[in-house]
């Protein structure tokens, strides 16, 4: 594991990175209600190349720690699974951000359709990726303290997702995509730190 620390400290640098652009964002754009809108409202406008190219640091560190806790797993449920699904999220908001730069102004129909399916794809992919990833670290030596809470979290994401997408007359909008980002982008910031630190431990022995 002690190979797979480049990997988590660029995972860890690109989702810092995301925070700060996702949370600035928050209190530069006065014009729009933090509250109501969601997050990829943000990605027109005023800094909104700023959260597009966020987006893409966001995919780079799913995709990087998808593939890296695949290649340095030795557990008995090490499987591609996982990390193929944290790919197509990765994919997916990379679409979303690529396709938000050019397409709305390219295709206006088409747009928000490409936008819609990407975003859900992402969405989708993350959560259930988050829960297999977790499962697969139950059984991993070294992990079973840190895959308990990890298993957890995901639940919680996954609840809340689901609980955004059908609750239509629940929280607003806004807030509610908003906190199901938050729970996702933790989970991932979580499990880069743990395999850092793991890393840590292995190259002192």
């Amino acid at each position: 594991m002690t190979r797979a620390r480049p990997a988590a400290l660029l995972a860890m640098v690109a989702l810092l990175l995301f925070i700060a652009t996702a949370l600035w964002t928050q209190f530069a754009r006065t014009d729009l209600d933090w509250v109501q809108t969601t997050l990829s409202i943000y990605l027109h406008g005023p800094w909104g190349l700023a959260l597009r190219s966020a987006y893409c640091l966001l995919a780079l560190a799913i995709a990087v720690l998808g593939i890296a806790l695949y290649r340095h797993s030795t557990g008995p449920r090490r499987s591609a699974a996982a990390p193929l699904l944290f790919t197509v999220a990765a994919l997916g908001l990379a679409t979303v951000s690529i396709g938000d730069s050019w397409l709305p102004e390219a295709t206006p129909l088409l747009a928000p359709l490409v936008h819609g399916v990407a975003a859900n794809t992402a969405f989708l992919c993350a959560s259930v990726g988050m829960l297999l990833q977790a499962w697969y670290l139950r059984r991993e030596p070294g992990w079973q303290r840190s895959a308990a809470l990890l298993w957890g979290w995901a639940w919680l994401a996954f609840a809340l997702l689901w609980l955004h997408v059908l609750w239509r007359a629940g929280p607003p909008r806004g807030l509610g995509q908003k906190t199901v980002i938050v729970v996702i982008v933790g989970w991932l910031l979580w499990l880069a730190v743990a395999m850092y630190r793991r890393g840590s431990r292995s190259a002192s022995r």
